[in-house]
């Protein structure tokens, strides 16, 4: 399929709204909401580029999750807040959402109708896929903190 720029676009600004409604819900300042907003299209359009590119997501996910965290510790020091006021609200719309609920309807199927390698492989497959989405984007989130191995702000 071809990556045009009406789909990223779209992409990103569809990012933009659950970062900054998880930014609402975290109290950030006002004036740090379009921060958020411009950090999770910044990650999620990477991501969505990357992934359109042929690249795995788990491995756009932590490109995407390191570019925002440094990002973060960019406009924390030009403003001097705290990075997780940045970074936390942006990384949210790249929650593995898709894999985990798979997970469990696969999980749960089996409960109800016993075990089967299909669904035993459906379980397995999406939850090591989100188990692996959330570790990229905790380890993505953690990076400067790791290169820098002092405060960052």
């Amino acid at each position: 399929m071809d990556l045009n720029i009406v789909m990223v676009l779209q992409d990103m600004v569809l990012a933009a709204i659950p970062a900054v409604g998880f930014a609402l819900l975290f109290n950030v300042p006002k004036h740090s909401l379009g921060y958020c907003a411009m950090g999770g299209a910044i990650g999620h359009g990477l991501r969505f580029v990357l992934t359109h590119e042929g690249m795995r997501i788990e491995w756009a996910t932590l490109i995407a999750a390191t570019l925002v965290s440094f990002i973060g510790v960019y406009w924390a020091r030009r403003l001097l807040a705290h990075p997780k006021v940045f970074t936390v609200a942006a990384i949210i719309p790249m929650i593995p959402g898709k894999p985990a609920f798979t997970a469990m309807l696969a999980l749960f199927e089996i409960s109800r109708s016993g075990f089967s390698t299909d669904l035993q492989a459906t379980l397995t497959t999406n939850f090591l896929q989100m188990s692996f989405i959330v570790a990229a984007l905790a380890l993505g989130l953690a990076m400067p903190g790791l290169i820098y191995r002092k405060p960052i702000i």
